[in-house]
């Protein structure tokens, strides 16, 4: 059989094409490993500055301000994608608090920038949304829950989600609850990391009891945006893990997988820290709908840490 460069050339404009913003941040990263493992899809990774990813191949990048409407439109006209997973956002919640304007910008006005360029170029919009758009009166929740946010991150991710519902693209929405991971720089802790370094150096550690989620693994993050793209699934989708634990419970598993001392670890509630921003006190997701339309599975909170753990070596 011969192939020629017209072959070629039909077969490179029959991959489907996924943008991700925010390549350099954990779950950017988690989403392009993944995406370059598929044949059928050409990846683009964007961020703000210099790519920071540390594999080269598979992708193209391109340096994109989210912050920057002209940017966003250059981009999206100049690679044309079919399909755009959302993952950048200002998302240190008392940071948002005391910086309203810089979240404002980063969580709001990037995706009224994306939307418009999404309606120009008829592009599919995944965007990746919170579970603190609740007030935690009464988690776990369901998709279709009224939204009452609580903190000004909490407010810039509910008016995202109004610009994305509100406009006349195709559109999906992923939320997700309290992620961890390992980025390549290690430049991103987590409760397991911190857990396990404190009982290591042997540091007394508290931990709240009194605020329940339902901790993500990064990789599962990824894989859910993914399934939704994929699938050109439209509406909302709870992308999550499926056990429900307050923190101080998350740091007895941690320390247990770890054959750490758990000793000292002390119980306390959040009244004891003071932080800028309000804290929902009890979300985490109900994961029905996404296990039935995308096949969503995501692993158990100990096998999450397994991973993290072959990971760090």
């Amino acid at each position: 059989m011969t192939v020629t460069a017209q072959d070629i050339s039909n077969s490179a404009s029959t991959k489907k094409r996924f943008l991700i913003t925010g390549s350099n941040g954990l779950l950017g990263q988690k989403l392009i490993e993944l995406l370059i493992k598929d044949s059928s899809i050409e990846t683009i990774a964007t961020a703000r500055g210099e790519n920071r990813l540390p594999f080269h191949d598979g992708y193209t990048y391109h340096a994109m301000d989210i912050t920057d409407a002209a940017q966003v439109e250059a981009v999206i006209a100049l690679t044309k994608p079919e399909v755009i997973i959302h993952t950048a956002a200002m998302t240190n919640v008392d940071q948002c608090e005391a910086e309203k304007d810089a979240c404002w910008k980063q969580n709001v006005n990037a995706v009224e920038y994306l939307v418009s360029s999404c309606k120009r170029h008829d592009v599919f919009l995944v965007h990746v949304s919170t579970d603190f758009i609740f007030d935690g009166t009464a988690g776990p929740y369901k998709e279709d829950a009224e939204p009452n946010p609580i903190s000004f991150y909490g407010w810039s991710k509910y008016a995202a989600e109004k610009a994305v519902t509100h406009s006349d693209i195709k559109w999906a929405i992923a939320r997700t609850v309290l992620v961890y991971g390992i980025a390549h720089d290690m430049s991103r802790s987590n409760i397991i990391l911190w857990v396990k370094k404190s009982l290591e150096e042997g540091k007394n550690i508290k931990v709240v009891t009194d605020q329940f989620r339902t901790p993500t693994l990064a990789e599962d993050l990824a894989t859910g945006c993914f399934l939704i793209a994929d699938q050109r699934a439209e509406g909302i989708f709870n992308i999550s893990g499926k056990e429900l634990y307050t923190p101080y419970e998350m740091a007895i598993i941690a320390a247990d997988y770890f054959k750490l001392d758990k000793s000292f670890i002390s119980q306390t509630d959040s009244s004891g820290f003071s932080q800028p921003a309000r804290r929902p006190p009890r979300t985490g997701f109900d994961l029905t709908k996404s296990e039935s339309v995308l096949g969503y599975k995501p692993h158990s909170f100990v096998d999450g840490i397994a991973l993290l753990a072959s990971q760090i070596g």
